[in-house]
């Protein structure tokens, strides 16, 4: 992951970009592994953990009717707080994590280990994806902040 992060600072550089995160199921765990490297500050601004349904509507703006119509879990949640968190923290780009890590809080609808992640790039709208990661609650977090991180190399 580390050499992953590298090549995402080193785009980001060279295109004088800056970032920020809304993490939910994750904890902060993506900016935590951002901000490991040395230098981070040139390129990453801000880390906004939105656990709760109220903190994602209060920093980041998601109106509660997306919450109420489609679950904090939902791609329009997920889109809404990575637009949200671009917008409020004044940055080029942000990606948006909100799931389920479990052991507990899943449903037959969206068990345990559904994950939505959202980017927002400049110039574009957000667009997001979902996920099903395996695992306890610290490999489906673990396997988030990669896909995260992934999506961002992606869409640079």
């Amino acid at each position: 992951m580390n050499k992953q992060i590298d090549l995402l600072a080193k785009k980001l550089i060279d295109a004088r970009l800056m970032m920020a995160t809304a993490e939910s199921c994750t904890g902060g765990g993506i900016a935590q592994a951002l901000t490991d490297i040395s230098g981070s500050s040139q390129w990453f601004d801000s880390g906004l953990v939105t656990y709760s349904n109220e903190a994602k509507q209060r920093l980041l703006g998601v109106p509660n009717e997306l919450i109420d119509q489609w679950g904090a879990v939902s791609e329009p949640v997920a889109k809404s707080m990575a637009e949200g968190a671009a917008n409020q923290e004044g940055v080029d780009l942000a990606v948006a994590v909100t799931g389920i890590a479990g052991p507990t809080g899943g449903s037959k609808d969206k068990p345990v280990g559904t994950v939505w992640i959202a980017w927002k790039m400049p110039n574009k709208q957000s667009e997001a994806r979902c996920f099903t990661f395996d695992g306890d609650r610290s490999a489906v977090r673990q396997a988030t902040i990669n896909a995260a991180i992934t999506g961002l190399l992606e869409r640079l």
